[in-house]
């Protein structure tokens, strides 16, 4: 496969970032991380800014290629991330505009576009993370409606969100695989409760959501009835398969970061912490290609990412850990200072093994579907 990039491609490159050096240093100061009304106003209002200057529909209309160097360019240039649009622009949005009718995409997609709307991700349960297809909130239907009721947990967003990508149980009586339905949910219709997450970094992007009798029309509904479990599938690959992208930009410079801190407090004389450094320097350039081996095998297959994404996703998700390890390392007794970046970033690293799909599920995967491997007993 050709990993090069285009004439084009290297314009859109040059162009984007000519506009980041301008715009960049017009943003107001972030709000406080706790002040979430605050953090959807400025995500919702940087989202809006891409809007305008042409850039907010690279997560979907545009090419995989494309989309990689909008994610590289941004978080080398220290733009704002999704943040709370997270869910609606790398999940919910490219899964609608794959798989939704022409008036789901004309309903849903602008708004997110324009940054008019948050989504929130309403998959986990409290006995069915991992095992996903063991979900049992209920979806009844009822004339133009379905009647849901059920618990989601590590909802992510909920408490600013307008609608949640739903996955509920159509169908008891099927394999399980077979009984799923993916619904997007109005977040204000009656019965919906909220109870947010704090997490071990103190945020609380996660919440708990409980439903009872929630009604959610038909038409609201991706996909044929209990053809959920495949509309999911898009959802994950996208999740695994570009989602993560600028955070491996990130992971490179904080990488750099590293070197330069090491050499001023002289943990840089240790032989063993230079391999570690060189190592994790080699990891990351080669998840760097790997994602673009990704990228472009997605431009063969329609723009949606394929299950190279699950390599990528197992890997990366170590491979973070372990930076951040390697940056305790470095920082010695300062690595327990909850006021530096890096502290916060290693604890919130320890859920990457589980989120987005364990560690344990993504090699089952790789050797399922990959190496041909069979299933086990």
């Amino acid at each position: 496969m050709d990993l090069a990039y285009t004439p084009e491609e290297e314009e859109f490159r040059a162009r984007l970032r000519e506009w980041l050096g301008e715009v960049l240093p017009t943003l107001p100061p972030k709000p406080s991380p706790d002040d979430w009304p605050g953090r959807r106003a400025y995500d919702l209002g940087w989202q809006r800014m891409l809007h305008d200057a042409g850039y907010a529909d690279v997560h979907w209309d545009a090419s995989p290629t494309v989309r990689l160097i909008f994610l590289e360019e941004t978080e080398k240039a220290g733009a704002p991330y999704v943040g709370a649009g997270f869910v609606g622009l790398l999940h919910a949005g490219p899964t609608i505009a794959a798989e939704g009718t022409a008036e789901q995409r004309a309903r849903w997609l602008p708004p997110i576009l324009r940054g008019d709307e948050v989504w929130c991700q309403g998959f986990s349960e409290p006995e069915a993370g991992s095992d996903l297809a063991a979900l049992r909130t209920r979806a009844r239907r009822d004339g133009d409606d379905y009647v849901v009721s059920g618990s989601k947990i590590w909802t992510s967003h909920a408490e600013v969100a307008d609608w949640c990508e739903l996955l509920v149980r159509t169908d008891p009586d099927a394999p399980r695989h077979r009984g799923i339905s993916w619904l997007a949910m109005p977040m204000d219709a009656p019965g919906i409760t909220v109870r947010p997450l704090r997490t071990l970094a103190g945020s609380t992007e996660f919440a708990e959501m409980f439903l009872d009798e929630v009604r959610v029309p038909v038409a609201h509904r991706v996909g044929d009835e209990n053809d959920g479990w495949r509309v999911t599938m898009v959802t994950l690959s996208f999740e695994r398969g570009t989602a993560f992208v600028g955070e491996v930009v990130a992971c490179r410079r904080v990488l750099r970061e590293l070197a330069v801190a090491a050499r001023e407090n002289g943990r840089w004389d240790d032989p063993v912490l230079r391999r570690r450094l060189g190592r994790l320097n080699a990891e990351f350039r080669a998840l760097w290609r790997l994602t673009q081996w990704n990228v472009s095998d997605a431009e063969q297959s329609g723009g949606v990412p394929g299950i190279g994404g699950s390599v990528f996703k197992l890997r990366f998700s170590h491979a973070r850990q372990d930076l951040y390890d390697a940056a305790a390392d470095v920082l010695g007794p300062q690595s327990l200072d909850l006021d530096r970046p890096w502290t916060l970033d290693r604890l919130s690293s320890l859920s990457y093994t589980i989120a987005a799909g364990t560690s344990q599920i993504q090699r089952n995967i790789v050797a399922e579907r990959i190496l041909g491997l069979p299933k086990g007993r």
